[in-house]
């Protein structure tokens, strides 16, 4: 039924600075389609921040919270869920950093406590935080974000086994269940789908997107990406602001 899957990130890669979508690259993922090419979103972000991304380019498979949470033509087909205990103790520890946790899932999100750095993250990405310590004990949580600036590593042992830590944001981390990423959301997707025997590529630009590029076949990477990023490209394509998507699928022929 398909010929490929393009897998794209949104963040510094589908979508511009200001966090919408130039319309050259909707014709792009419309003349995708018209090739028989599947076009999925795979982002740290999760389902509910993205309507408007979907709604704009018709696209219905999602690998969203960085694998946390997979769709495919509208219908979930796998979400993972961390463990209310584990999260407690997260929030424990957190709190004794004097750092703010973020809990979501599909629909929604709340925050432990506002500071400068979550009014500063959550008006970047137009969404209103809601205080409420004891909202993930009344909901599936699939992802956390823990804001800090450098504490990767003490978070990493801290919780090792539990949760896998990726700084996507230099606000913080993306939190997700130990051994999720990017990386097994497409697998599950690939997999409940069976769609595994055809090619595939990938267009990001940051550290939550090494271990897809691992995975497809054909990884790209924005101009504007992270170094280590780059390192994994099988092709650098120009930059999010300056028409990336379009010549990246032109170098490979998709459209």
């Amino acid at each position: 039924m398909y010929n490929a899957i393009v897998f794209f990130d949104l963040d510094g890669t589908l979508l511009l600075d200001n966090k919408q979508i130039a319309p050259s690259t909707i014709a792009a993922i419309d003349e995708l389609r018209h090739n028989h090419i599947l076009p999925v979103i795979a982002t740290g972000r999760n389902l509910f921040e993205i309507a408007y991304v979907l709604d704009q380019t018709k696209i219905d498979s999602v690998v969203s919270a960085n694998g946390s949470y997979v769709t495919f033509q509208g219908q979930k087909l796998h979400a993972d869920i961390i463990p209310a205990d584990i999260i407690t103790n997260l929030n424990t520890f957190a709190a004794s950093q004097n750092d703010p946790v973020a809990w979501f899932n599909n629909r929604s999100f709340a925050l432990s406590k506002e500071t400068k750095a979550t009014d500063d993250n959550f008006k970047l990405l137009h969404l209103q935080p809601h205080v409420s310590q004891n909202w993930y004990q009344g909901h599936p949580v699939n992802f956390l974000f823990v804001f800090n600036a450098d504490k990767e590593q003490l978070y990493q042992q801290r919780f090792a086994g539990q949760l896998s830590f990726v700084r996507n944001n230099p606000r913080g981390l993306d939190t997700m269940v130990d051994g999720v990423s990017k990386k097994t959301g497409i697998v599950q997707l690939l997999h409940h789908t069976g769609l595994s025997n055809i090619p595939t590529y990938g267009f990001g630009d940051q550290l939550n997107d090494l271990e897809m590029f691992d995975l497809v076949d054909h990884p790209v990477v924005m101009d504007n990406g992270n170094s280590e990023a780059k390192k994994k490209a099988e092709f650098i394509t120009k930059s999010n602001m300056d028409n990336g998507i379009v010549y990246g699928l032109k170098h490979y022929h998709l459209i």
